[in-house]
């Protein structure tokens, strides 16, 4: 795991290359290294967190043995090895035992095209000498980070946006078309970022740049809805069950491919429990397990986790969260996030990241599950509400009017029936209601901020780039649209960004065993009758889990990784809407000034949803660190 910048400059610019790479130290901190080429002016750099092959043979930037293309890689090929072995018949030799010679030299035999031999999480980028150009690839699900900037006919790339601030040609121009979908859903979308002229090279594409003629073409080379559009499986449960497995056994065996410790991210829910049950109970492995818990029983899961560490035996570390812990990470958050990064979870993520790295260096995570194997609530409410008839539909919207009252009584309900967020579900599901078709309900289900309230807040509520990105252009029934749609934006610019920039900012190897591509490909083919089967979700997710983990440990509603937002921004975290949230911070050309503080005043008054308040508060802080 490490952290790639580049730019192309004639003039030798050693000096800002250095403060590239030294700001996103904490990326790497094992080693670090510079390329540049004085006939094109290509200024390469690159801090190494070591994983695989320890030693000085894998420094990079790394330069091919015939000396013509040069390499910076951040992220792992877990298939290197075999790959490797078929590059050695055809001739090739290898100085180190590192992934990257191997992805330098695929390169050099098969093109682009050697991408789609890769199993892994990458962004990397390859210096053509002689064709001189620049090749930049990110993996099919997004793990890695990679933007790239362009205007003037200036061209750089770095794996975090705050390597650019410090090039004197980076202009920071605020893209403001992007914020309303910021304040809607708390993220910042791809291929676009928060600055103008500044992208973030899209999931499953490649992009070369021409230095000589200045010229940028970006391609597409795997599609997560495509996959959704090939023909499905004729075969039988059992069959698939079977299958599956073997795929699902090999992707975590392969995400252990390391020199150095590894552990898992356990927060006792089905996916980081499949993954520690095949590793421990079906692989006879003794690991480490890492849970953090809150003194808030409605949002604490670490007696959950306990148990699954427990019953597999595990060496487990749980740490519980007092306030003053996430409080001094806030104020850190848009220094690592580079840009208005909405999910509160971020904290408690950085928090469990900074627990596992005194033990390992890699970590293992169940993100993916929930997109993969149909694990949202939301997906299955809108499933069943496209087949309700009009009655039916109308009592559900009648319900959803009473979130308090409904709220109070889930309080008396046992816990294997007890929801959690059940208030915040049932307004998002009355938005739902009100759409017109998958596209809006899908939009209204996924909002964390009601569209109504953001046109007044706005000064330019534009919902175009929100329409664009969630068209079904391929057609796909409603359930295959959901899943394709949370799989290339939530999970992608939010699970993933959360979790990348959480476990790098203490130098932590994050790995995703379940979004290795073969799993969504094979998954994507399986009927809706059986991976759906019943309306249960994570249907055959639970079925192979079963085997290991008895079910009565594991089923339990989802709660998600929450934190007392509501509590902490009316306590303790008050000074910070005080500070950042009133006339004289707030910048007139982007907010309706008056109704951001009657807002904040209904918000503290009257509890109404922390998200809209949170988003905002993140956004001014974000500014103030970069923009002000």
């Amino acid at each position: 795991m490490c952290g790639i910048v580049g730019f192309i400059e004639k003039k030798e610019n050693l000096k800002t290359l250095k403060k590239m790479i030294e700001i996103i130290s904490h990326r790497g901190g094992d080693d670090e290294g510079i390329y540049i080429d004085k006939e094109t002016g290509v200024h390469l750099g690159h801090v190494r967190l070591s994983i695989i092959d320890l030693t000085e043979l894998g420094h990079q930037p790394m330069i091919s043995s015939c000396g013509n293309y040069v390499i910076v890689h951040n992220g792992e090929v877990y298939n290197y090895k075999d790959i490797r072995k078929e590059l050695i018949k055809y001739g090739y030799k290898f100085r180190s035992n590192t992934d990257t010679e191997v992805i330098l030299n695929a390169f050099i035999k098969w093109g682009v095209e050697s991408v789609k031999k890769f199993i892994g999480m990458f962004a990397f980028a390859i210096f053509d000498k002689k064709r001189k150009k620049i090749f930049l690839f990110r993996d099919r699900a997004g793990i890695k980070p990679l933007y790239y900037y362009f205007y003037d006919d200036f061209f750089m790339f770095a794996s975090e946006i705050k390597s650019f601030h410090q090039h004197k040609n980076f202009k920071k121009l605020l893209n403001k078309d992007i914020l309303p979908f910021y304040f809607q859903f708390g993220y910042i979308p791809s291929n676009y970022s928060i600055w103008r002229n500044c992208n973030k090279l899209e999931a499953g594409h490649y992009l070369e740049y021409d230095i000589e003629k200045r010229v940028i073409k970006v391609f597409k080379y795997w599609d997560v809805e495509e996959i959704y559009k090939k023909e499905k499986f004729s075969k039988s449960e059992n069959e698939i069950l079977n299958e599956l497995e073997e795929i699902l056994t090999n992707s975590i065996q392969l995400r252990l491919i390391a020199d150095v410790p590894v552990g898992v991210f356990l927060s006792g829910g089905y996916d980081s429990s499949f993954v520690s049950a095949i590793l421990s109970k079906k692989l006879g492995l003794k690991i480490k397990t890492f849970t953090i818990g809150f003194r808030e029983e409605k949002y604490n899961e670490a007696v959950h986790a306990k148990r699954i560490a427990e019953y597999l035996n595990t060496d487990h570390t749980e740490y519980y969260i007092d306030e003053k812990d996430l409080f001094e990470l806030i104020e850190s958050l848009p220094f690592f996030y580079d840009e208005p990064f909405g999910d509160s979870s971020a904290l408690p993520t950085m928090i469990i990241s900074r627990l596992a790295r005194k033990e390992v260096k890699v970590v293992l995570s169940g993100d993916g599950g929930d997109e993969t194997f149909i694990g949202y609530s939301k997906y299955l409410a809108l499933y069943k509400l496209e087949k309700m008839n009009n009655i039916l539909k109308y009592l559900l919207k009648l319900i959803t009017y009473f979130p308090e009252e409904i709220e109070k009584i889930n309080e008396f309900l046992p816990k294997s029936l007890k929801q959690t967020n059940i208030k915040e579900r049932l307004i998002k599901l009355r938005r739902a209601l009100n759409g017109k078709n998958i596209e809006e309900r899908f939009i209204n289900a996924s909002s964390y901020v009601n569209p109504v309230e953001l046109k007044k807040l706005l000064k330019n509520y534009n919902t175009g780039i929100i329409t664009e990105l969630f068209k079904n252009e391929k057609g796909l029934n409603s359930l295959e649209y959901m899943l394709s749609k949370d799989y290339k934006l939530f999970m992608k610019d939010d699970v993933l960004v959360k979790f990348d920039r959480a476990t790098m900012s203490v130098s932590l190897e994050g790995r995703e065993p379940l979004l290795d591509h073969r799993i969504i490909e094979y998954m994507a083919r399986v009927p809706i009758n059986i991976k759906f089967k019943n309306g249960i979700n994570k249907y055959l997710l639970r079925r192979i889990l079963y085997k290991y983990i008895p079910e009565e440990l594991v089923d339990r509603p989802k709660s998600g990784f929450q934190i007392p937002l509501d509590k902490w921004l009316k306590g303790n975290l008050k000074y910070l809407l005080d500070r950042y949230i009133n006339k004289n911070k707030l910048d007139d050309t982007i907010f309706n000034t008056d109704e951001v503080e009657k807002s904040l005043a209904e918000f503290l008054n009257k509890g109404s949803s922390a998200y809209k308040i949170w988003f905002i508060l993140v956004f001014q802080m974000w500014k103030e660190k970069w923009l002000d």
